[in-house]
């Protein structure tokens, strides 16, 4: 279904009940080339949007539908704010009626299915489809993007360990000890999604600060596949996520040996002139760290380079709002690029501080 720039971008989002499927609403209810006219929930059928997000009142006047009775196939896109193995069950459906797909789940994440069967505990139902999709990190993938039909936008942690990484692992470079990074991450609350858990409660998460998924993360395959074909070698990563009392918000702390023919290297540069034309990366200036309020609600990701004593350990700082650069806002960066709009199309939000 053929879409040019001047005609509004028909949209659907299945599963918009979440926190990610809120924040694509905000979004896109402030996008000047978006349309929203079908969003799914089989539960809340019937009930207007606004209804369940006051938020949204007087900018989104739609009504949940069950997802059968949407009209999904009319739309140019349909955002998948689901779980995991709802957009590869209904992939080849929407491609048959030309509509793009951009998936906030898992489905289409990695290319090794039997890795997505181990960590995900189903198989993947659509791997040709999954051949020919492309993983939605702009700043990685950014052309192959501009042609795809399907993206499977990235998960949160990633999007902070990839981008704190790819200017020292691209094209092969030998700067660091690629057997040996550590990613200490952390993220608010949200992350953790809108379902109800007892480790998410206020009681249970408030004045409380812990590790979780130290023997295994979901994100941790995700992150490993595509760091390998960033080297074009296999990546040793070891990758521990926390959850903080915030609500939104996300700081990943990477740890790095400089190789010892990579000394002289100036990583402030590097980093400088690697991503000096990226309108959603900020290099902060050397000595300044960064801060989660500093892109609360906003797309961007900010990353601070530090060498300690000027020895051989190289610290990076980066941090995002992980239901914007992290999950919506990726996902409408992602959009823009497939519809050819200037990636920044809506997206030219200000930190809300304090």
């Amino acid at each position: 279904m053929a879409t040019t720039v001047s005609e509004p971008i028909k949209i659907g989002i299945v599963g918009a009940t979440g926190y990610t499927g809120v924040e694509l609403l905000r979004l896109l209810s402030q996008h000047p080339n978006a349309q929203v006219v079908a969003v799914t929930s089989r539960q809340e059928s019937g009930m207007p949007v606004a209804d369940m997000f006051p938020n949204l009142r007087g900018h989104i006047d739609v009504v949940f539908q069950a997802p059968d009775e949407a009209s999904l196939e009319s739309c140019d896109v349909v955002f998948f704010a689901t779980p995991h193995g709802v957009a590869m069950n209904a992939a080849e459906n929407l491609l048959q009626h030309g509509v793009k797909i951009i998936d906030l789940a898992a489905d289409f994440r990695m290319q090794d299915t039997d890795v997505f069967q181990k960590w995900y505990k189903m198989p993947h139902v659509c791997p040709d489809i999954l051949r020919n999709s492309v993983y939605g990190l702009v700043e990685l993938n950014r052309e192959k993007i501009r042609k795809a039909k399907v993206v499977g936008n990235p998960g949160c942690y990633p999007v902070t360990v990839i981008t704190g990484l790819l200017p020292l692992l691209e094209g092969g470079k030998k700067l660091i000890d690629t057997s040996h990074i550590i990613a200490d991450c952390k993220s608010g609350v949200s992350g953790a999604g809108r379902t109800a858990s007892q480790s998410i409660l206020f009681s249970e998460s408030s004045d409380n600060f812990r590790a979780y998924g130290v023997g295994g993360h979901r994100h941790l395959p995700e992150i490993s596949e595509h760091l390998t074909t960033i080297h074009g070698a296999p990546v040793g990563l070891t990758f521990v996520p926390h959850l903080v009392p915030m609500i939104r918000g996300m700081f990943s702390t990477i740890y790095a040996r400089i190789a010892p023919d990579a000394l002289d290297t100036d990583f402030q540069a590097l980093f400088e002139e690697r991503y000096a034309d990226e309108y959603f990366i900020d290099v902060l200036p050397a000595g300044v760290l960064p801060e989660t309020r500093s892109v609360r609600a906003t797309n961007t990701v900010r990353i601070a380079v530090q060498r300690p004593g000027d020895g051989d350990q190289l610290v990076i700082l980066v941090v995002q709002d992980n239901l914007v650069k992290g999950a919506a806002g990726q996902a409408v960066q992602n959009m823009n690029l497939m519809f050819g709009l200037p990636e920044n199309t809506g997206l030219q939000h200000i930190a809300i501080v304090p």
